[in-house]
């Protein structure tokens, strides 16, 4: 019985890149490090790694710094985006190091040189990693302030060939309006690009957004704080939204 239920839980990917928002990292409250909420993150990863999964990671800053609302408050726009761009090497970092106690090898790149604590982002040795059974996690956006990590995780995702984008948040999936404020707003189970950009529903923002459609990127949103949601994903459960053409 065990053999055969094995034997039925196969991956509908071979490789995928995640799109972790930097909040979800910060536990409740989406500020600082939760090392509690990164390891539970870690152990759905190494569940899919598991799996025979290869995955990549793009991870942003907004829990510890967001260069547009630095700009806000007087610090010069390219300086904040920068800023923000050394909070994701921070949170990639951080994620590594849990990933590594789940056994999982693991290997950080950035767009901006760190050389001491990463590797630089080079396509070619990042696919390299993928064959060998490691994890990458991509740091620093795409090193070009005025550019989100959301626009860096359609970059990265078409250049080293994911076959899907999974945005893990702390929703469900897309909604006609916030279900955070209208209890009976509708969630998409599927969802053409052309619709979501005429519903204006914010899915990426539109830079991002644009590169996936151009590139028939799908795009599955999803619910990562509930317990072994991404392995769901990844197995083809109807888990979120797919956004696709």
């Amino acid at each position: 019985m065990t053999k055969k239920a094995k034997a039925t839980v196969r991956s509908k990917f071979k490789r995928v890149l995640v799109k972790l928002s930097g909040e979800s990292l910060g536990g409740e409250n989406g500020a600082g490090i939760c090392p509690q909420e990164v390891h539970s993150i870690a152990k759905q990863i190494a569940e899919i790694r598991n799996l025979g999964v290869e995955i990549v990671i793009v991870i942003g800053g907004g829990n510890i710094f967001r260069g547009y609302q630095g700009s806000k408050q007087g610090i010069e726009r390219a300086t904040g985006d920068y800023m923000g761009m050394l909070a994701t090497v921070i949170n990639s970092l951080a994620l590594q190091d849990a990933l590594e106690k789940n056994g999982v090898e693991t290997r950080v790149q950035t767009a901006i040189s760190v050389s001491q604590v990463a590797e630089p982002f080079i396509r070619r040795k990042a696919v390299r990693h993928l064959e060998q059974g490691r994890v990458v996690i991509f740091g620093a956006g795409t090193g070009n302030p005025y550019f989100s990590t959301d626009t860096a995780a359609a970059l990265r995702a078409n250049e080293i060939g994911a076959e899907v984008i999974l945005k893990a948040t702390k929703v469900d999936g897309i909604y006609d309006s916030d279900p955070m404020k209208n209890p009976d707003a509708k969630l998409y189970k599927t969802i053409h690009y052309s619709e979501a950009l005429q519903k204006r529903l914010k899915v990426m923002d539109s830079t991002a957004f644009s590169l996936c459609m151009d590139n028939e990127m799908p795009i599955i949103v999803f619910n990562i704080f509930k317990p072994h949601n991404l392995k769901k994903v990844i197995i083809g459960q109807k888990v979120g939204t797919l956004v696709s053409s």
